[in-house]
């Protein structure tokens, strides 16, 4: 009895570790940007997705509802914070819909299988950021007014730079879903 309670303690003590820690990651992700308007570039969504891919979805989600969170309270967790502001005044501002479609993305990313052929990992992952990219077109539409050239402005500008991040990732995914294993 005591060896179980010992396993699940420890079970808890890495899902927690795993959680602050990819919270940490996807903050400092956010800092590593080429300035666009109204979204800048960051490396978030290569975090997400490989969060998703490597820890699964329980992990990702939570990693991410924690950094979102901490953006909401105020922490500057986001991507332009504090130079645009901080908390749920900046949360709501046009990277809201990015930031909610993370939780989507990282949720379908986990869906890859270590049997999957490079060809099917690709696909998922091009799946899973597109979510990204539906909810953040759909919210910038919303908040600056369907009339501006939302496609070119919020997802156009990021497509050279996201293959490269899917290429990255479906080139490493075999490697780092046996970090699963770890948990």
């Amino acid at each position: 009895m005591e060896l179980i309670k010992y396993f699940n303690n420890n079970k808890i003590l890495k899902i927690t570790f795993l959680t602050l820690i990819g919270s940490i990651i996807i903050a400092l992700s956010a800092k590593v940007k080429i300035p666009f308007y109204p979204v800048p570039m960051t490396m978030q969504t290569f975090v997400v997705l490989f969060f998703g891919i490597s820890f699964g979805y329980k992990i990702g989600l939570a990693t991410i509802v924690l950094y979102l969170i901490e953006g909401i309270i105020g922490l500057p967790v986001f991507s332009n914070s504090p130079e645009r502001g901080v908390g749920l005044v900046y949360f709501t501002g046009p990277t809201m819909g990015y930031l909610i479609g993370f939780l989507s993305a990282s949720f379908l990313a986990s869906f890859i299988k270590n049997d999957d052929n490079y060809f099917i990992i690709f696909f998922k992952l091009i799946l899973s950021v597109s979510t990204i990219y539906i909810l953040g077109v759909l919210w910038l539409g919303t908040l600056i007014g369907w009339d501006k050239p939302i496609f070119e402005l919020g997802v156009l500008p990021f497509l050279l730079a996201e293959t490269l991040k899917i290429l990255l990732l479906t080139a490493l995914s075999k490697k780092i879903i046996k970090l699963r294993k770890f948990i």
